[in-house]
Parts: structure tokens; sequence; C-alpha cells
């Protein structure tokens, strides 16, 4: 199958920690890198989510928000720091590109305004956040 999101990742969940309702599922993408997801406890006993299983984690490039800066106190579960490694701009929004201190490539879309104002550029330190309610876990 393919998909329209621009951020996917294979990897193997590490941990599960669930509730009536909701379940947190913590994805090992790599030696450095972890993605947390919250989804429903019905879809994760129905993909049957548990540690030591592969799995794939994906978002859209319009979910993550870019920052410049300390992150600082934030509700999102999800927060990379690295270096912008690519920026493409168009006519309205630009595809920004950070790739983690782990490796891990984030793509995220911005406004014009928003690239230029946060300075981003590629070599420029930056921030991504993702919240976990917007990441999709398939197995």
């Amino acid at each position: 199958m393919k998909l329209s999101a621009r951020n996917q990742y294979t990897g193997t969940v590490s941990e599960v920690r669930s509730g009536p309702v909701s379940t947190e599922v913590t994805i090992a993408i790599n030696d450095a890198d972890t993605l947390k997801a919250t989804l429903t406890s019905e879809s994760a006993a129905d993909l049957g989510l548990a540690a030591g299983k592969p799995c794939v984690a994906l978002f859209k490039a319009s979910a993550v928000v870019l920052g410049t800066g300390e992150p600082g106190r934030l509700s999102a579960r999800n927060v990379f720091t690295g270096t912008v490694s690519a920026v493409k701009t168009g006519a309205v929004s630009s595809e920004v590109t950070l790739t983690t201190t782990g490796g891990l490539s984030i793509a995220a879309t911005t406004t014009q305004e928003a690239t230029s104002e946060l300075g981003l550029v590629v070599g420029a330190p930056a921030f991504a956040l993702v919240k976990a309610s917007a990441v999709i876990v398939g197995v």
C-alpha cells in the first residue's frame, strides 16, 4: 500500500501502557529515537500490540510543529531535536526536513512566513513536535 504520509517508520514496540479507553505505545525506531502513539485500547488489542512486536508508525508532515531554541515544557509526547537538513520552498508553504542526532528524518510543512521567521535553513538547529494522537500504528 502506498500512503501520502511523508513520515513513515518501521520499528519495534518497546512498551505498552493500557488503560480502559486509550493505550500509549512506545515504538523504538532506531537506537536513539523513539516515538509515542496514543490509540484506543480496542485498536491496540486488535493490532496485538506488545513489547517486541514489529510495527509501522506514520504521521503527516502537516501534523509536525517546528520550533527553534529550547522546547520547554510541552504536552506533545514526541519532541525531537536536530538540525534542518533540507528545505523545499513553494509559493505559499515549505517542506522542511529535520534530522535528529540519531539519524531520523522528519518532514514538516510550514508556511513560508514561519520558515523565514524561525530561520529554518539547512544547518540550523531546530526541534519537531508531534502529538502522540497524530501517530497511526500498523502491523
